[in-house]
């Protein structure tokens, strides 16, 4: 039998002054936004339009739109295999921290938001590349996406996560380009109008093996649905500041790295197709390199194999093999493929 895994959790603030980790994936949209000659104003601007936005949302008693500010704390989760004290970095999310300066109070925002992953580097940038040189047009294995899941259940179930964060993560992503959105009557005060997909994206499979079900809601004054990720209840287990906190942090990183999509001039209608060719869009004041992401990409998933995947595989493997899913999970897969 396996022996269980060790996680160890490090936060650090994501402010003017952030200087990313030897440990964080240089992907991640906050880091990139870290590197450069412009790296104190980009990180000053991305502040104050994460500022705006919250202030905008939660308009209610805040006449002069400045009743709030948020913090953003950089929440790195290490894992240790052997109990030997070396650890590989396995995942990076965000959690923000509400400043109310009218009650001079402090109230949790959301955990989650960003999704920071070198083994789904590796998954998606080793593993599914290879899978369709050998196999065009096809879907992966079945199993592509399994370790990743497991991994990531597994810290939430851990004392070192537990310990610090009493809900499970809303991760906040941008829609998929391959994929049609279609308007429904459904509309939440907060998240806005929601949306329904016409099938599910590699990404919503990926994440449903990570326990984590999908709803596409648009907020008023944005133009474009947003991916929320979650287990249990979006719409009852988080308060409103929660929600607006994950939408003010993610959309102002979606208009930064995705402004076709999330900073276009004119809104999503009752059928949208997402698309990066999209030419009628602004550009925020802050400098980013999208080409380099992605060339990035690449050398972290090989970095991941050499350094994690290849060095533990056999351990990792009966691990997984040993690992049981939760029920949870498991009734989001079965209504999954009943929905299929």
């Amino acid at each position: 039998m396996s022996k269980p895994f060790t996680y160890s959790i490090s936060s650090i603030r994501f402010d003017e002054n952030y200087q990313p980790a030897d440990s964080t994936r240089l992907t991640t949209n906050f880091a990139n936004l870290a590197r450069g000659e412009q790296r104190q104003t980009n990180l000053r601007k991305t502040l104050t339009m994460i500022n705006n936005r919250f202030n905008a949302l939660a308009h209610w008693d805040n006449p002069n739109a400045d009743r709030y500010s948020i913090a953003v704390d950089i929440v790195s989760a290490d894992l240790d295999i052997e109990g030997n004290g070396d650890t590989f970095p396995i995942i990076e999310t965000l959690k923000t921290t509400i400043t109310d300066h009218k009650d001079n109070t402090c109230i949790d925002g959301m955990i989650g938001n960003s999704f920071s992953s070198y083994v789904r580097d590796y998954d998606f940038s080793v593993v599914l590349p290879a899978h369709f040189e050998q196999n065009p047009g096809t879907p992966p294995e079945e199993s592509f996406g399994d370790l990743h899941g497991k991994l990531f259940q597994d810290l939430l179930h851990s004392e070192a996560y537990q310990a610090q964060f009493h809900k499970k993560p809303v991760i906040c992503l941008s829609v998929s380009t391959s994929k049609t959105y279609y308007r429904t009557g459904n509309q939440h005060p907060v998240l806005g109008v929601e949306y329904r997909q016409d099938d599910y994206s590699l990404t919503d499979d990926y994440f449903f093996k990570m326990g984590l079900t999908v709803r596409y809601f648009m907020p008023k004054g944005s133009v474009a649905p947003l991916a929320f990720y979650f287990a249990g209840d979006l719409l009852s287990d988080y308060s409103d500041l929660e929600l607006i906190s994950a939408i003010a942090t993610m959309e102002t990183f979606q208009k930064i790295y995705r402004p076709e999509i999330y900073n276009a001039n004119s809104a999503a209608g009752q059928v949208f197709q997402p698309s990066l060719n999209y030419q009628d869009y602004s550009l925020t004041q802050i400098e980013y390199d999208r080409e380099e992401r992605s060339e990035l990409a690449v050398k972290q998933g090989k970095f991941t194999q050499e350094a994690f995947i290849q060095p533990y595989q056999a351990i990792l493997d009966e691990w997984a093999a040993n690992y049981v899913v939760t029920s949870e999970t498991a009734q989001k897969d079965a209504a999954k493929k009943r929905a299929a």
